[in-house]
Order: structure tokens, then sequence, then C-alpha cells
């Protein structure tokens, strides 16, 4: 079931009357009944693996408060839980990889005799449960007792598919406190549903349609159709997957629980590394305290962190996608980062030097050096910055869309060498499925994501200042947002839902 099917606009409301209608000790139970009706709207067998994945690492967790050898028990859940993913994720790609090298011997390549459909979320609920694990050997949390509620927090269907990936300290917790109905809440969390509906709908779906068929053919379409689509995939991804992170936040709100925010205005930072602090944060933080930080961290000088940084943006890629493009586009970040901090470190060095060098002041100290913050200069230094760390990511972006490796290469070559400017005047942009006023409206939605982000990246909670404006501005925003969705949104042939682009990972 898709948030933008007519089916989730009849089951979510259902679900949330009866939700606060029957009694409090029943209501977990109703949320995990719907949470698998959910899941099951894809494949009803896929429940019974889900349901794996929750009695491991729930017998599991069970195992390591009741018996001493604890990292035996850590051992088993954590190797069973990633021999499931690589069963269903990335055994074909093994194989594929293992039958080429055969081929480079002409040996006869394996023929497995079967095939199994990747489920839709399996990485992210098997990420969540193996935190949680993970979170109990600490001894940060106890093991939940309670196996149902537990089935809840790794079902939870507001998130269930493609995050955030929860923790067990917000999202477990919350599960065991009493809601009750609050009108200002649910208002709140409407708006925020509302939102992450304009994003998909308005802004995503609508550069698919441009990005869908310039990538079907990129040899044809190349040069500046080329980059037009793929600054466009930077813009549609992100909206498509802060999209569905956002409806989920808004939909977990209304009734009462609080999901973490996976993306904070990335497109505005003015470093790499600054960007995977607001991008897919429930992710990035994942890694960070489940394999970074295990790994030594930046604890052991700078050859091992950045080794470790590199290995962690290579598992990212992988977590993504089971290709090597997903593997190269992950390396290409972890790398951007290493360059980042290799400079980073080399200007600290240098500034203590150069302050090391000054006379002392009256006090004996060292003076300190000028910064560019609050000046002109820091400004446009910062606008550098952010345009140079998009322009960066969208490179990246390029091998995530495109077909392979060398599809990749050979679509950025096209990009770096193109010619054919002429198509952004005779009006040959305007003819793959976006006419100019479609095109137009796009840039206009874009604009106005922007301005939302930058006042998010200000620091500014943008819906809750709405919800504090008087009635008549904030229905008027309301209603606005709700024209624009359902005016300008698209919907397909026969009003068909269209898939998030992180269902597949």
């Amino acid at each position: 079931m898709l948030f933008n099917s007519f089916g989730f606009l009849i089951f979510f409301p259902i679900v949330t009357c009866v939700y606060f209608l029957i009694p409090q000790k029943l209501r977990y139970i109703w949320l995990l009944a719907a949470s698998y009706y959910f899941y099951m709207c894809w494949n009803a067998g896929y429940a019974l693996l889900l349901f794996s994945v929750t009695a491991v690492t729930y017998l599991g967790a069970l195992a390591m408060e009741r018996f001493p050898k604890r990292k035996l028990f850590l051992a088993l859940t954590v190797c069973i839980n990633l021999s499931v993913l690589f069963a269903f994720k990335y055994f074909d790609f093994a194989l594929s990889n293992i039958n080429g090298l055969l081929a480079r011997f002409s040996i006869m390549p394996i023929e497995p005799g079967f095939s199994l459909l990747l489920p839709v979320g399996i990485s992210f609920y098997i990420f969540q449960a193996l935190g949680y694990t993970v979170d109990v050997y600490r001894k940060e949390i106890y093991a939940e007792k309670n196996f149902l509620r537990y089935a809840l927090f790794v079902s939870f269907f507001p998130q269930l598919v493609a995050g955030p990936i929860e923790r067990s300290k917000n999202l477990l917790r919350q599960l065991k406190k009493e809601q009750h109905f609050d009108y200002l809440r649910m208002r709140k969390g409407l708006l925020i549903m509302l939102w992450g509906y304009f994003l998909k709908l308005v802004i995503a779906d609508r550069a698919a349609i441009f990005i869908n068929a310039v990538y079907e053919d990129p040899s044809f379409y190349g040069g500046v159709y080329l980059a037009v689509a793929t600054l466009l995939f930077a813009v549609q991804i992100y909206c498509d997957f802060a999209g569905y992170s956002t409806i989920a936040r808004g939909a977990a709100l209304v009734m009462g629980f609080s999901l973490t925010e996976n993306f904070e205005a990335p497109y505005f930072a003015k470093s790499v590394t600054e960007f995977w602090r607001r991008w897919h944060i429930s992710l990035s933080g994942w890694f960070r305290d489940y394999l970074y930080i295990p790994l030594g961290g930046n604890r052991k000088g700078n050859f091992i962190k950045y080794r470790n940084l590199l290995l962690v943006f290579l598992a990212s890629g992988l977590w993504h996608g089971a290709a090597w493009n997903y593997v190269v586009w992950g390396g290409l970040n972890g790398i951007y980062q290493i360059a980042e901090g290799c400079v980073r470190d080399g200007m600290a060095k240098k500034k203590k030097e150069e302050i090391g060098d000054r006379n002392p002041d009256k006090s004996g100290k060292p003076l300190k050096a000028k910064g560019d913050a609050g000046t002109v200069r820091g400004t446009i230094k910062g606008m550098a910055g952010a345009v140079f760390t998009f322009l960066a990511i969208d490179v990246s972006w390029l091998f995530f869309r495109s077909d392979g490796i060398a599809g990749a290469l050979e679509n950025l070559k096209s990009i770096l060498g193109m010619r054919n400017f002429h198509v952004l005047t005779d009006g040959g942009i305007f003819s793959l499925g976006l006419n100019r006023y479609h095109f137009l409206f796009l840039l206009f939605a874009v604009v106005l994501l922007w301005i939302v982000d930058f006042i998010r990246y200000r620091g500014m909670d943008i819906f809750a200042r709405i919800e504090e404006k008087k009635v008549i501005v904030r229905y008027g925003i309301y209603l606005v947002l709700f024209c624009l969705v359902v005016l300008f949104g698209i919907y397909g042939v026969g009003y068909e839902a269209s898939q998030f682009i992180y269902f597949q990972f």
C-alpha cells in the first residue's frame, strides 16, 4: 500500500479513528494488526519474513540478558539477519560476479535453480531490528519482554518500508506510553503530511517524467538534456525520499508518535560532510553508531579515521543497491569527505602555526585568528561552498541513476562535452513529457521548496510557526497547499500511484 494511493487515504483515517476509540491496552495490538495488513498489501508472503526477523531479534535480545555468553547470541542474531538480507538482496549480485570470474577461465556458470523476489523495505526493518539488538547488548536498553509490542516496533507502518530507521530508545519507548487525542498535534501532523505529498506528487513525480525520458536513452538525449536531467534527479530523489519520510512523520504524529527527522535542508550544506549530517539522517546515524565507531571511529589517528569513513560509505552504497554503481556512488561520497578532511586538517595546522607566530596580547595569550562569520566575504564563501557541494553530490547521483558504471562514465563524458545548448532556447527541452507550462511550474515548485528549506536551514520549525498564525492565515496556507497537491500533482494514467524510489532498497 502506497502513501499516495486511494487505499491509504481510506486506511489511515480508519486506523487512526479506531486507535483513539478503543481502550489503551488494546491500541498497540490494533496498530500491529494494521501494520501487518499494510505490509501484506504488497505481498502476503512478506509478512512471514518480517515475522521471522522480529522473532530472531526478540529471542536474541532476551538470550543476551538471561545468559552469560552475550557476544555469542549477538553474533548469531546478526549473522542470521544479515544472511537473510544477503539471500534476498545480494545473492544474485554475488552469483553474477562469481560467474563473470568463472567465464574468464572458461568455466561453466553456476545455475542457482531458484529466484527470490526482493521484499519491499527489507533493508530498513532489518537494520532497525539489528540496532535494537546491539543496544540491548551494550546495555543501553533492556530487552522488551512483550513480543507484540516489540513486533510493532519493527513493523510500525508509517516508517516500515522506507524509514526513518528508528532507534529503540525513541520509538519503542513511545509505544509503551499512553497516547491521547490532541487536536493541535493532529493538525500539525496533517500539515506535515500535506507537505510530504507536495514534495512527492508535485515535484518528484513531475521531475521524473523528464528524467525517465532522458535516462531511458541517454546516448540519444546526451549533452544538455542529460545535464538537466541529472540536475533534476538531485531534486527528484530528495523530494521523493524526503516526501515519504515527511508523510511518515506526519502520520505518526497524528497518532501521537514522534519519528526522527530524516532530512534537514541537505542542499544548503556547505560541505559534503555537512550534507551527510542532513541527508538520510537515520541511516547515517546508524552507520556511525553501529559500524564507524566500532571500527575505531576517529580515535586512532587520521589514517584509520579515513579508512573507516571510506568503509562506511562503501557499505552505505552497497546497502542502497546490489550493483557496482551504488558502491562507486558510496565510495565517491567517502572520498569527497576524506579530501575535505585532509584540507581541513591542513588549514587547521596552518592557522595554528600562524597564531603561534603572533605576539601575545597583554594577557599573555596568543591572538585569535579573525573569522569570516557574519561578513560579506563569509556569506559569499558559504554560498560558493553550497553550490560546489551540490554539484559534487550531483556528480555522485549520476552514478546512482545510471545503468551501471560504464553507463555512468559515458553519461558523464556526454555532459562534459555537451554542445547542444540550442535546446534551451528553441523549445527542445520542452519536448520530453513536460511542456513549457509544466516545466516552468516545476521550477516554481522547486523555488518554493528552496525557500522552505532555507527557513528550516536557519533553524526555524516552519510547521510550528504556521500553526501559531491566525486562523485565516493558517487555513489560507492549508488551502493553497492542498490545492497545489490536488490540482498540480502527477497521478498517472487512471490515477495509478507511483512507487517511491527508496522502496527498492
